[in-house]
């Protein structure tokens, strides 16, 4: 589809400020020019319905209800002399409490009026202490802002001499505007809202780097979805995209993190009650499920990078299925029900419901719609359009060039040595132009990384121009936002990820990619129960989006590190997760919201009934199961309501029993990350000696627990003489010293500070058992018994 997109025209105008005037004051005058009395609140909210027509300024267009900012009014004010430091907060109570009939339905009408608020609002940023005028001013003198759009240093100055407006504030929201102009998906704006309007499922694929994910909640939002105080809920498969992604959208909309815009994810969540974006992992909305099955705060839910087929993402398009259809018919319909069916007759228990928080808040109430949008970057929408019964599926064209994709001639027998050399030949021999590497995981970029500053000093001074930058999951956020910073002047930034810069992240900069064919996946084998993480080839559709970040920006190259002919031979798609993991978390969750027949359950594709009946075993005998497949209680209850795999929260419960529950929330902590040792190659022996200082002769369990209160110790020592981020520093020393991977401890110390609390807040006992690891040994016994395994005379298991 092609649609236009029409831009407000500019403004050059701006009146000279009227002496200052106090909050109380600026309110009076606002009201009077509303012909409203300052006390009567009620018609202060409703008072554009009773006001004579207007013309929209920007297009002309008569509407009724006007504009805050329209033509009859002008008003500057301190957002720090009222309000404070927080000019997110101010605008947005502007936006929704005054600002009723902002402008007339035109979307580039509403652009306008956004983009003038925004600046005015901004304009107490630079004099905190002094309050600015308010003037209410005739059309022919009111003030006027120029287009965002616009980059004329007249118009720059023109905001900067009488207003004392930053000059690179003002040109760096310029430079957002016109980026985000720029953008693909800008051209369908308007369309897309109207399709979203027409459609309570709607399906956008979209090519990475089209804008779908930063502007399409924008647009929602500003298009009217947030009214009645609905959130606009977004989805991602992983952590970093949320983060990454709420932080870029909050500053395009010149907000506070946190305000407007917010994102979640475990052990972090940035938003407010004024949250109406809100960026999450497709995990986190599914938790929140189990607290609010009608999802009820949520007016539109987008699950972006659905195309990934988590089993977190396909869960969600199963209940969301549901969720929309009984929002649909609303609350009170579904109170009087006894059994409330979903797809496929698949029950949701009136008593569950009706013990949740949503349905007593919403007794009696009608649900507003659900609005679900399915975002994927696969041009294959076929099979979520069929899904829900045809649903409507739009394109969004991307920013492609053309990018040469290159092959070795043979089989590569060691795809890292491939990978290291093939970096230096394009920095050598290739021009300007930013390096993405794609590699399985944390260890693999770590490896690359030590060899490449290795030999960087063995070239020409000249040639040693190269920066190297990594991205993975479990790496902190704060060094994540390196790969986003351009690299410093004169350098070529090499860019090393994991699959997560295949389509979750647009990295700018990038010309040349570098594809070793290779992912890292989980597997699930249901008949022994062991989930291990393998190394496997990538599918043709990987690899297609692997090649297409070369050619965001500019003509670019691909460099595969396999024949031409094994391409051919590829997978057209990734296996779904559903199908290669275990579900015994996902049914546990579905029990969870009273859904029974988990082989009945609608999913998207159904997954191995094999796979169901082992983990519904699994369930049953770590005790969260009753004999007719119900949630248990207390145990089931009890597992459910911890975020975690159903083996560990089994582990917990058990520990409250063996009064061993503070060890085993580190133990558990400790195993619910990556490996908390390593060892180089070229100093193993150093690596041994050191994880004897912390081993145990009674099992590894115990070796993490040491290992967690050694570190703890030197800690708490360090802050008694140090300040926080100074003894912080000192244990990632310490960490190094004793070949302690410092990112997994730190992951480990949150996800137990998190787990602590859950437990205290479920009423259990934080008790320790000291020095006497026995009762320990036995809560091991009683949790983790379907790991056991009986040693052989032979020495096989």
């Amino acid at each position: 589809m092609h649609f236009g997109h029409q831009n407000p025209p500019s403004r050059s105008q701006n009146p000279p400020l009227s002496p200052p005037l106090s909050f109380a004051k600026f309110l009076s005058s606002l009201l009077r020019h509303h012909q409203l009395s300052s006390v009567d609140h009620e018609a202060r909210t409703t008072f554009s319905t009773r006001q004579p027509s207007v013309d929209c300024e920007p297009c002309s267009t008569p509407i009724t209800r006007p504009s805050f900012f329209s033509p009859h009014n002008c008003v500057t004010y301190a957002v720090n002399a009222f309000f404070g430091p927080d000019i997110g907060s101010f605008s947005e109570w502007l936006t929704s409490t005054l600002c009723l009939g902002r402008h007339c339905s035109t979307a580039g009408c509403h652009e306008f009026w956004s983009n003038r608020a925004f600046l005015i609002c901004s304009l107490g940023q630079t004099q905190p202490k002094t309050a600015i005028s308010i003037n209410t001013c005739s059309p022919r003198d009111r003030f006027v802002m120029p287009s965002m759009a616009s980059s004329s240093s007249t118009h720059t100055d023109k905001i900067n001499q009488p207003n004392g407006l930053d000059a690179d504030f003002v040109v760096r929201r310029q430079q957002i505007e016109q980026h985000r102009k720029a953008l693909p998906i800008a051209e369908v704006q308007k369309r897309l809202l109207e399709e979203v309007s027409k459609n309570d499922v709607l399906i956008i694929v979209g090519e990475t780097g089209s804008g779908k994910t930063t502007q399409l909640p924008q647009y929602l939002c500003d298009g009217g979805f947030c009214r009645n105080g609905g959130i606009i809920g977004v989805t991602q498969p992983r952590r970093v995209a949320a983060v990454t992604v709420a932080k870029r959208v909050a500053e395009e909309c010149g907000v506070t993190l946190g305000q407007k815009v917010g994102y979640a994810i475990r052990f972090e969540d940035v938003t407010s009650g004024s949250t109406r974006i809100k960026y999450m992992t497709d995990g986190l909305l599914l938790r929140e499920a189990l607290l609010d099955p009608y999802l009820s705060k949520y007016s539109v839910i987008i699950l972006d990078e659905a195309h990934e087929r988590t089993v977190q993402t396909d869960v969600l398009l199963g209940l969301l299925k549901t969720v929309q259809r009984t929002r649909s018919s609303g609350a009170s319909d579904m109170a009087h029900n006894d059994h409330i069916k979903g797809e496929n007759g698949v029950p949701l228990e009136k008593e569950y419901i009706q013990s949740t928080i949503c349905l007593k808040h919403n007794r009696g109430k009608k649900l507003y719609p659900l609005k679900l949008i399915i975002m994927s970057a696969s041009l294959d929408a076929q099979i979520f359009s069929k899904y829900f019964g045809g649903a409507r599926a739009v394109h969004v064209q991307g920013r492609q060039y053309s990018v040469d994709v290159l092959y070795t001639r043979q089989p590569e027998t060691d795809y890292l040595d491939a990978a290291l050399i093939t970096i230096f030949q394009i920095h050598l021999e290739e021009g300007p132009g930013d390096i993405l590497v794609f590699l399985t995981g944390q260890e693999e970029i770590e490896s690359i990384e030590r060899l490449v500053q290795e030999r960087l000093p063995k070239l020409t001074e000249s040639k040693r121009n190269l920066s190297v930058v990594s991205i993975f999951a479990s790496l902190p956020s704060e060094k994540q936002m390196k790969v986003f910073l351009p690299a410093p002047a004169g350098f070529r930034k090499v860019i090393l990820a994991t699959n997560i810069a295949e389509t979750s992240v647009t990295i700018p900069g990038i010309k040349y990619v570098i594809d070793p064919g290779m992912v890292k996946v989980r597997t699930y084998d249901p008949s022994t129960g062991i989930e291990p993480l393998i190394i496997v080839k990538t599918s043709k559709a990987q690899a297609l989006q692997r090649s297409g970040r070369a050619g965001r920006e500019g003509p670019g190259k691909c460099y595969r590190l396999y024949p031409e002919n094994e391409f051919y031979k590829l997978k057209d798609s990734t296996t779904p997760e559903i199908k290669r993991c275990n579900l015994s978390k996902v049914i546990l969750q579905l029990k969870a919201l009273g859904i029974d027949d988990i082989v009945g359950f609608d999913f998207i594709e159904e997954p191995d009934r094999m796979s169901i009946m082992k983990s519904m075993e699994e369930l049953f005998l770590l005790g969260a199961l009753t004999d007719d497949s119900k949630l248990s209680d207390p145990v089931g209850n009890q597992m459910v309501r911890l975020p975690l795999d159903p083996i560990y929260s089994k582990a917990l419960v058990v520990a409250n029993q063996f009064i061993c529950l503070e060890e085993m929330l580190i133990v558990v902590a400790m195993l619910s990350v990556e490996s908390i040792f390593y060892a180089p190659r070229e100093k193993l022996e150093e690596a041994r000696t050191a994880l004897r200082r912390f081993s145990s002769p009674d099992g590894d369990h115990l070796t993490l627990l040491h290992t967690y209160r050694a570190s703890d110790e030197f800690l708490e020592k360090s802050k008694q003489v140090s300040s926080n981020e100074k003894a912080e520093k000192k244990l990632r020393k310490w960490c190094k010293e004793n070949f302690i991977n410092s990112r997994s401890l730190k992951h480990a110390r949150d996800i137990h500070s998190q787990i602590r609390r859950t437990v205290e807040q479920m009423g259990l006992s934080v008790t320790s058992c000291g020095d006497d690891v026995l009762p320990l040994r036995r809560c091991f016994a009683a949790s983790f018994f379907l790991n056991a395994a009986l040693k052989q005379p032979d020495g096989t298991y």
